[in-house]
């Protein structure tokens, strides 16, 4: 099942984009980062890869034509926040309580036309809630969606002393 490791985030958001650009070009989406600083977590790492991978497929899919993915990393205090942020349609304001639910849509027809299982949210949810996360989303119907996932810092200096 794989041992927890403590993983700065940065290389596996590089990976994640690396995957998807081809994705992103051919949806004309542009791709940016935005790294305060590194983020030193415990985690599967294939966990973080596949909740960073989820959000930012999601952010790539459901954009507009010429819109822009952000990924960014900081920390506040003790915590890491990585917030993926699109530009795209949004989600309306009663199916945002529900889109990690498992096989909830937004919209059947769109997620059909975009190949979505309905699984991926509710997925991405359980694999932070297990690596000690929370995860939320914020969004504007016609401007874009901002999901933000908090992961407690694995300092390891700390645990020497």
């Amino acid at each position: 099942d794989g041992e927890c490791e403590i993983v700065g985030m940065i290389p596996t958001i590089e990976r994640v984009t690396r995957m998807l650009s081809p994705l992103a070009s051919e949806n004309q989406i542009t791709i940016h980062h935005d790294f305060k600083s590194e983020c030193p977590i415990l985690i599967l790492e294939d966990d973080l890869y596949q909740i960073i991978f989820n959000l930012a497929e999601n952010g790539i899919k459901y954009n507009i034509s010429g819109g822009t993915l952000t990924i960014s990393l900081h920390r506040e205090s003790d915590n890491a926040i990585l917030q993926v942020i699109d530009t795209g349609m949004g989600i309306p304001e009663d199916a945002l309580g529900h889109i990690f639910e498992r096989f909830f849509r937004v919209d059947k027809a769109r997620s059909r036309k975009s190949g979505g299982s309905g699984l991926g949210l509710s997925i991405v949810r359980n694999m932070v809630e297990r690596n000690n996360g929370t995860i939320s989303v914020e969004s504007t119907p016609g401007k874009g969606s901002v999901f933000t996932v908090v992961f407690p810092i694995f300092d390891t200096e700390e645990e020497m002393t």
